[in-house]
């Protein structure tokens, strides 16, 4: 079920494959400032942040107690009641999302045909809160009290095969592990699921460690914000930047082949045009090869950075990342030239939802014509000369986004989504 993280370059179709043109058609959030495509988006263009502090466990003797947590999430409102014993608060979210999803396509998953679908998501570690919750049953009682549902419900995969079960489907599937690249990987792979034939693929990442045993996880990193100022914990790109705030959720996405979303009259959101990932050579070995994904994923959608409109920046809040990420930036568009936004700002980096969330809001800043804002970021460091979005949502022309991603280990990817003609 798993799959290997996406090469560099990008490969043509299999012989005898047909050159599919992905498209997305429908899109399902679950975000610390929305729970739902639309209040999440309004939110998000209005510049209201979902962070603020953690609820789920008591923080109080941890470092970092900031976190985006998904709101007014109460998972019997939204699932059979014999769905909640086997799945994790990760699933549950990435179940909802699906159903959003699908409705927003317009499409009753059960009327598809038997091998027409498939589900390709991204996971950074599977569901830790109920894992967590096993190990104090095993601990505390015996190994009789675990759930025989650990068995699956811990697992990185679980998100794709619990949303394939519920809606019946039975076409290729699979996971990406690439941490907060994860996202971009997915939805590449559901596009080269389309270019051998399938119909249809549910994509993008839902993620959640947001228990005590996934928040030390998160502290190991090293690279949380301590501060317990929501409008201060988080600011890419600012010479302030001091670590980022995590989070939970993301976005699913319906991606079809443009002719048989034509065919059956759906409404298209946008293209995904390219698709290129690149891996960082080891410390002290080579410059980071972030821009060089850019670069390959314009070449894939046959367009140059003359083209692109706004970057949706990965925005890691970590001086030095921020530092390599503007050079990369600038390298491909000049200092301040072409506008960059971080709505994450409003969320927290989301591990493996994050990229997919960045995707959804690029399709609406399409549609809508506004770039989200970076909030809470008042102006740049000196070193980091870029046009970045701050303040309010900036109305301008737009046709292509370029969306950028790096997960922990070296991992980088880029997505190019365009605006139908």
């Amino acid at each position: 079920m798993t799959t290997t993280h996406a090469p560099a370059r990008p490969r043509p179709a299999a012989d005898g494959a047909r050159t599919a043109h992905a498209v997305v058609t429908g899109i399902g959030v679950t975000a610390p400032n929305g729970l739902g495509t639309a209040p999440w988006w309004e939110a998000t263009t209005n510049g209201v942040s979902g962070i603020r502090p953690i609820s789920r466990f008591d923080p109080a003797r941890y470092p970092s107690r900031l976190a985006g947590e998904v709101p007014d999430f109460v998972a019997k409102e939204h699932l059979p009641g014999r769905l909640l014993p086997q799945t994790d608060h990760m699933t549950r979210l990435a179940l909802v999302a699906a159903d959003e999803a699908f409705a927003d396509a317009g499409i009753d998953p059960k009327e598809l045909p038997e091998y027409a679908a498939g589900v390709v998501t991204a996971a950074s570690a599977g569901g830790f809160e109920f894992g967590q919750r096993e190990l104090e049953a095993l601990w505390s009682k015996g190994g009789q009290y675990v759930s025989a549902y650990q068995s699956f419900a811990w697992f990185y995969a679980v998100n794709t095969g619990q949303i394939a079960i519920r809606n019946g489907l039975r076409g290729p599937s699979g996971v990406l592990v690439s941490e907060q690249a994860g996202g971009l990987d997915a939805i590449a792979q559901a596009r080269r699921q389309l270019r051998r034939g399938v119909r249809l693929l549910v994509t993008g990442g839902i993620d959640s460690a947001l228990c005590p045993w996934g928040w030390t996880a998160h502290l190991a990193g090293g690279l949380l914000s301590t501060s317990d100022r929501p409008d201060r914990a988080y600011l890419p790109f600012s010479a302030e930047a001091s670590g980022h705030v995590a989070g939970e959720g993301g976005a699913l996405l319906i991606l079809e082949d443009a002719a048989a979303a034509r065919e059956r009259g759906a409404r298209v959101y946008g293209s995904v045009a390219g698709y290129a990932s690149t891996f960082d050579p080891p410390v002290g070995k080579g410059a980071p090869r972030l821009a060089d994904a850019a670069r390959l994923a314009l070449a894939d959608a046959g367009l140059t950075a003359a083209d692109v409109d706004v970057v949706f920046a990965d925005a890691a809040g970590d001086r030095a990342a921020d530092r390599a990420e503007a050079e990369a930036i600038t390298a491909l568009f000049g200092p301040r030239g072409v506008p960059v936004t971080a709505p994450k700002t409003m969320t927290g980096r989301l591990s493996s939802g994050g990229a997919s969330l960045d995707v959804a809001a690029a399709l609406l800043a399409l549609r809508d014509q506004v770039v989200p804002p970076t909030v809470h970021v008042e102006r740049t460091a000196d070193d980091c000369p870029l046009d970045l979005v701050t303040g309010a949502a900036r109305e301008t022309a737009l046709s292509t986004a370029l969306v950028l991603a790096r997960g922990r280990g070296g991992f980088n990817s880029a997505v190019v989504v365009r605006a139908q003609p």
